[in-house]
């Protein structure tokens, strides 16, 4: 009889066609079929739902996973029964038949997960039991936690699972939390021993870039039309400006459609449907689209306007590229969406944190440093060298050395014990008299005063490329203080040197930027590989299934570039498990002949 350990690969080939883990995945399946708590940070398109999907095959109960939207379940459901994988969903579309048959299944041991949202679990008390369950996954868990982005208050009732399930291993996922969003959700979820897999959220595949809103829809039209046949998100933030863009694109004969929460329910449902079965090319939509849609072959996203957060960009930038292949996201920033955010907070529960962290969006789309190292070293992750993919790394700015400027900001920050927020190191810094510098006693330090001969605006931007090089970082969750990190110390005491742009008065607008190139073709056997398209198509219309759960464009790029003509061949090829093998194999070889011999 196979080891656990043993039957891990030839489990992933079978039913997920891949010959090796990603990362961390092997790691965390053990320790979850160890039976121990896991609290997962993966990025979009990082692996995640195998690291609970595998273990449910091994486990000899059922695996729950609580998901927050219904088609989001009905999506992974249908991907795990297009893989062979016994999964179903519990949730108040469903009839009480239907629901019943559910449950009678789950008793005699005939399903292997059961998807449910934190409001349908009311339904399922009487399976919610060791007899029966064997493992719980809690998927975009950042919905939990108040820090998060999304927070939902049905997912605060997941606290008693725990008590109910003492024994059972608990597997937290979300593609983005900070260090205080991580803390709350092992507390939220009572696993507060869980180990935690923090993956690299680097997306290299993903090209940055920021550019003046200024004529924003002419220049979003000339970005469609230089790829025709790619699909895109273009977020928005008012669901006026959805309808209204999606009008506009479809004047220019581009097939679009608008999506909001202020659509009715069937409207809503089949216009997300038709985007994942390809039917729609472009949504144009609020931020309630998308959570968790595994449509592989998006190309490109678009910020119609500032997010109010770098979690909630992450999150939207991420349903591009989840193939792994070359995609693009690109912002549009104007000073008027800063104004309507800021709106949006005044009056809130927790103002001044939505504020701080729209500040830090603010400065990404400000900065004169490579985003992918700001965007990184939000999350806590060091980027050592420049990403060469994305606006500024491509077009950089004239840098100086600012390795004065950080000691004295970082002398500063220690000096005042790592508990003030930006503006009052920058007070002490400039040597300023106001009462509270005076009242706290701060004129006493020795570093008071050092930084006179520069303007707060100019600090303030020295300050923010400190954070976005991670040399000193914002404890959201603690008044928005500045804190050293273990670069900070570098800094100041191992002579590593400080590269910045020079601070400007104001912030020109780069007057360089051009629209991006084209995505590079998804082959080079492009004719091949728009054959294997036409087919997926024929085949996802045949079964009524989204064409990205017969085969990825991953999957199909290599098929053309590897040409199998056998069985043993197709099997080699990632994204290729048992069952798809049975089921598509023949009739995507044939179409391989058939190119080779036309």
């Amino acid at each position: 009889m196979q080891s656990i350990d043993q039957q891990l690969i030839p489990t992933l080939k079978k039913y997920f066609g891949f010959d090796s883990f990603r990362d961390q995945q092997e790691t965390i399946i053990q320790t979850v079929l160890n039976k121990k708590d896991a609290l997962v940070i993966m990025p979009t398109g990082g692996g995640k739902s195998i690291c609970f999907q595998l273990p449910a095959l091994i486990f000899p109960k059922l695996t729950i996973v609580i998901s927050p939207l219904i088609a989001l379940m009905k999506d992974q459901v249908d991907g795990l029964k297009a893989n062979g994988i016994e999964a179903s969903f519990y949730n108040s579309s469903q009839s009480s038949p239907e629901q019943a048959e559910i449950l009678d299944k789950i008793t005699k041991q005939k399903l292997k997960l059961l998807y449910v949202a934190p409001e349908s679990l009311g339904g399922i008390q009487q399976i919610l039991d060791e007899e029966y369950v064997s493992c719980l996954a809690i998927d975009e868990a950042h919905c939990i936690s108040s820090w998060g982005h999304d927070f939902r208050p049905s997912y605060q009732q997941l606290a008693y699972l725990k008590t109910k399930l003492p024994n059972t291993p608990f597997i937290a996922l979300t593609a983005t939390a900070d260090k205080a969003t991580r803390q709350d959700i092992a507390k939220q979820l009572n696993i507060l021993d869980a180990k935690q897999f923090v993956s690299s959220f680097d997306r290299k595949n993903i090209s940055l870039t920021v550019r003046p809103a200024n004529k924003r829809i002419d220049q979003i039209i000339n970005f469609i039309q230089s790829k025709p046949k790619d699909s895109g998100i273009i977020y928005c933030l008012s669901r006026k400006s959805t309808e209204e863009l999606a009008s506009k694109l479809k004047k220019q004969k581009i097939n679009a459609a608008a999506y909001h929460a202020g659509l009715t329910f069937d409207k809503r449902n089949k216009v997300q449907e038709d985007f994942i079965f390809d039917r729609t090319q472009i949504v144009c939509a609020t931020i309630a689209f998308g959570m968790g849609i595994d449509k592989s072959n998006v190309r490109w996203v678009i910020h119609y306007n500032l997010p109010k957060n770098i979690e909630g960009y992450y999150q939207e930038i991420g349903r591009a590229g989840r193939d792994g292949l070359p995609s693009q996201a690109l912002l549009f920033y104007s000073y008027a969406d800063i104004i309507q955010l800021k709106r949006f907070i005044e009056g809130s529960s927790n103002a001044e944190f939505q504020t701080a962290k729209l500040d830090r969006m603010k400065q990404f789309a400000e900065a004169k440093t490579c985003r992918r190292k700001i965007l990184l070293s939000y999350f806590g992750e060091l980027l050592e060298d420049d990403c060469g993919n994305c606006d500024i790394c491509k077009n950089p700015p004239k840098q100086i050395d600012g390795t004065i400027y950080a000691q004295k900001i970082l002398s500063v920050i220690i000096r005042l014990q790592e508990q003030e927020p930006m503006g009052m190191v920058i007070d002490v810094l400039r040597g300023s008299a106001n009462a509270q510098v005076l009242e706290k006693g701060y004129d006493q330090i020795k570093s008071y005063g050092i930084g006179r001969d520069l303007t707060p605006l100019d600090w303030q931007q020295y300050i923010i490329q400190l954070m976005n090089q991670g040399m000193c970082e914002i404890a959201f969750h603690e008044r928005n203080n500045l804190k050293m990190t273990p670069l900070s110390h570098q800094v100041l005491f191992e002579d590593r040197k400080v590269r910045m742009t020079k601070a400007m008065a104001v912030l020109k607008k780069d007057s360089k930027t051009t629209v991006p190139s084209r995505t590079p073709a998804a082959t080079s056997n492009d004719d091949l590989f728009e054959r294997l398209r036409l087919l997926r198509l024929a085949i996802s219309m045949e079964e009524s299934i989204p064409a990205y759960l017969v085969f990825n464009d991953a999957t199909l790029k290599e098929i053309a570039e590897e040409q199998p003509t056998d069985k043993q061949e197709f099997l080699q090829i990632n994204g290729v498990g048992q069952r798809k093998l049975d089921v598509y194999g023949g009739r995507f070889i044939e179409a391989v002949k058939a190119y080779q011999d036309r």
